[in-house]
């Protein structure tokens, strides 16, 4: 027997008393701690594009919080991490925006024709909605990076029967500057068409993001930042825009997630840019 008992630093002694974190998937129904606010509850959501999860407490109170490090599961430590998908999923029998699908079809030589979009978020969500039916039919999408720019892209592009224009613009609408640019370069073989959204964002359904209307934003704030703020995600840099974006056309999986306002405009560009005049 010791009599002055065990030396301390015999063992680990930095380690913590419920040992150290470990790297564990994420799951549905799993009831968890959040150490920094005695936070328990059951996973109920885990969104794998803003990196977070919901917890659900015994009282249904819900709360949401980054994944990673800082929760207790089954009293041990854990780092949560999005889960693993396992398996790929079967190929639809129908695109995205509902025509039935070309399974290993080639892309077609691009056409003469283009269709112009304002930004980036915009040629993301026509790509993802319309992108199969636009490499059939070999349409190109490019970007205005603003509607400004529109008279004199139009000019340069130098527009024929051949060689049709069609552009998508947000918020035409009577009296607006969109319309008024727009108005500008009417022509036979350009065709203008837009949704009443101040932006693409607004164009994806409210209830794919699990609410009933998209908020009201204020005029002198600018709108995506105010949208994000309004629903208590990270707005401060251009990344955290992007991110939202993301998040938003993560809710996208067909036409059906879209307001009518905009799937007829497509559609009726794609038609407009594939008839010659």
């Amino acid at each position: 027997m010791d009599r002055y008992g065990r030396d301390v630093l015999d063992t680990d002694w930095r380690a913590p008393k419920r040992g150290r974190a470990v790297e564990t998937p994420a799951e549905l129904g799993a009831v968890v701690e959040e150490v920094s606010t005695d936070w328990c509850g059951e996973i109920v959501a885990i969104d794998r594009d803003l990196h977070t999860l919901t917890l659900e407490d015994r009282r249904g109170r819900r709360r949401t919080f980054p994944l990673g490090a800082g929760f207790l599961l089954e009293g041990r430590p854990v780092i949560l991490t999005r889960p693993v998908r396992t398996s790929a999923p079967a190929k639809p029998s129908r695109t995205a925006s509902g025509s039935v699908a070309v399974h290993d079809a080639k892309a077609r030589v691009a056409r003469a024709s283009r269709i112009f979009v304002e930004g980036r978020h915009d040629a993301e969500l026509v790509e993802k909605v319309w992108g199969d039916d636009l490499r059939i039919e070999g349409v190109v999408v490019e970007l205005l990076e603003g509607v400004d720019h529109l008279p004199e892209v139009i000019a340069e592009f130098a527009p024929g029967p051949q060689r049709r224009v069609g552009v998508l613009v947000d918020h035409l609408v009577p009296g607006s500057k969109e319309k008024r640019i727009a108005d500008r370069v009417v022509g036979p073989d350009v065709l203008v068409v837009g949704h009443p959204f101040i932006d693409i964002w607004a164009a994806v359904k409210p209830e794919r993001l699990g609410l009933e209307q998209w908020p009201q934003i204020p005029r002198d704030i600018e709108w995506k930042r105010g949208i994000c703020a309004a629903l208590g995600w990270p707005h401060e840099t251009q990344a955290d825009i992007a991110r939202a974006w993301k998040h938003i056309l993560s809710r996208v999986d067909s036409f059906a997630d879209c307001d009518p306002a905009l799937l007829g405009r497509v559609e009726e560009l794609i038609d407009f840019v594939t008839t010659t005049g």
